[in-house]
């Protein structure tokens, strides 16, 4: 096991409502990296909410409700809604807690003293939806250009972060670091807003009270400044503390692309300001689509992420969010296109092959693995574990998953090529008989690398899949790297079970 702990985030995700599918997709992305890192090393997998700002403060006195209550109320459904999907997260991370107030006091403190933090006046556009500044220039029609709402003007004395000051450090990483952005078009965008040069931020506010207050009364933190250092305050961030240094920077931290200036622009220079070392990577992935529209709350067309877990499986929907699309992109979600991944991919492909494979070992060898002498499958895939692993861990989820279909491709096949009940009818043919033996020795094989392989993508179907197959120990302390063909030991009782993937038809 590699000794430094492999760190992984998603946004704090804004505590406005109620949740939907797009948060499910980067929490789910994230897990499937912790589970895929977790089989060879230690991995620390954070999550959360972000709870303070206007927006809440609104929405609470719209509800009659304090903010803390408010709060408080909704928190337990993204929790819930994480573990309708699987998602098993290290930390749960609230901009309300006590331990993260208490970091971000610190901070704000310590970037005073050393002049990073300066008093002065803000003037501007803010839109109250996104909790964002905008300079005149980036509006459209007057409007906010990620929400489309109007914009207020705002003229405040206020707490900057001198943004400025850290333009050059910043163009000299992203020019050392090409590949620290990403997908190319986040890295080109960010890059062009640097170059274009950066004011300074404005990080408090004197207008509500709904926030980290500041300690000399003269305000509260703005909420993009308090929100991003949940990422340090929830692995206990200071200059002596072991177990923070042992987990930081960050290997992947997760964002969408709309908030990608806040995660590769200001959060570095932050960091930057407090001698840290930066994210090795920041991912600003992209948006599922609604005909051609971005899914969200404000646009009103979130899909209800719930229904669809209960629908049609947990592991339906996290295997055709990673596979419909490359990791990066925007993509178009439909009911359709899941029941077609579901009944093609999982159905046809893989849970008919475990069906099939399962049934016939039963009736030619008793359910039990037969010693095989010769294979092809050992050397065609010899090299596909490791390389399935860096793609997921790269991000490269479908160039993956379909990696890993070439086995599931190549196993059926070999079904068909070599008809089982065919070579099982001639009892007589000592060749014919080894040749079964073959065939069932390389099905099961092959299934067990399957299982293993998709165990972090589908945990519950692979691991019922691992079950069938006759295993008892637990498939998530497999290493998906060092699999070899030949572990599975001839004498190995396989199992039984109901159909992994039951075909589904459209509802209305």
């Amino acid at each position: 096991m590699s000794e430094r702990t492999y760190y992984v985030t998603t946004p704090i995700y804004y505590i406005s409502g109620q949740p939907h599918i797009g948060h499910a997709y980067t929490t789910i992305v994230a897990d499937v990296l912790a589970r895929t890192a977790r089989t060879s090393r230690s991995s620390f997998f954070l999550t959360g909410t972000d709870e303070h700002g206007q927006k809440v403060a609104e929405a609470a006195e719209h509800a009659g409700m304090s903010p803390q209550a408010w709060c408080d109320a909704l928190v337990p459904r993204w929790q819930q809604l994480f573990a309708s999907y699987d998602c098993a997260y290290d930390d749960f991370i609230r901009t309300t807690q006590p331990r993260h107030e208490r970091v971000v006091s610190a901070v704000f403190e310590q970037l005073r003293a050393n002049g990073d933090v300066y008093r002065g006046t803000y003037e501007g556009w803010y839109c109250v939806s996104d909790e964002t500044f905008w300079l005149e220039s980036k509006l459209i029609d007057g409007n906010c250009p990620t929400c489309g709402r109007p914009v207020t003007r705002l003229t405040e004395e206020s707490w900057f972060f001198r943004l400025s000051a850290y333009r050059q450090r910043l163009l000299e990483h992203f020019r050392a670091n090409p590949e620290w952005v990403r997908p190319r078009s986040a890295y080109n965008e960010m890059l062009a807003i640097l170059e274009g040069g950066l004011e300074d931020l404005s990080i408090s506010r004197t207008a509500f009270d709904w926030g980290i207050p500041i300690a000399d009364g003269s305000g509260v933190i703005y909420v993009w400044f308090d929100a991003l250092l949940n990422y340090i305050s929830a692995i206990g961030w200071s200059s002596d503390n072991a177990a923070f240094h042992a987990r930081w920077p960050a290997d992947v931290q997760l964002v969408g692309k709309e908030i990608a200036r806040f995660h590769t622009i200001v959060w570095p220079a932050v960091l930057m300001a407090l001698g840290l070392e930066l994210p090795r990577l920041v991912y600003a992935h992209g948006w599922i689509t609604v005909d051609g529209q971005k899914i969200g709350k404000s646009l009103g067309n979130a899909v209800d992420a719930f229904v669809l877990a209960e629908r049609y499986g947990a592991d339906t929907i996290r295997y055709f969010l990673l596979r419909e699309a490359p990791f990066g992109s925007d993509f178009s979600y439909s009911e359709e296109k899941i029941i077609a991944r579901r009944n093609a991919d999982l159905g046809n492909d893989l849970g008919n092959l475990l069906n099939r494979s399962i049934s016939m070992i039963t009736k030619y060898f008793s359910g039990v693995v037969p010693l095989s002498t010769a294979t092809t499958f050992s050397d065609a895939f010899t090299t596909l574990p490791p390389r399935y692993t860096e793609a997921v861990l790269d991000l490269r989820f479908r160039d993956a998953l379909e990696d890993a279909w070439t086995l599931v491709s190549g196993l059926n096949r070999s079904i068909d090529e070599h008809k089982p009940w065919a070579l099982a009818k001639a009892t007589d043919d000592s060749e014919a008989q080894a040749r079964l033996a073959t065939v069932m020795y390389d099905l099961i094989a092959g299934l067990r690398w399957l299982a293993i392989m998709l165990a972090p993508i589908m945990p519950d179907r692979a691991r019922e899949m691992w079950h069938q197959l006759g295993f008892t120990d637990d498939i998530a302390l497999q290493s998906i790297r060092e699999l070899q063909w030949h572990d599975l030991l001839p004498g190995h009782h396989v199992g039984t079970g109901a159909p992994l993937f039951p075909r589904l038809e459209l509802t209305s």
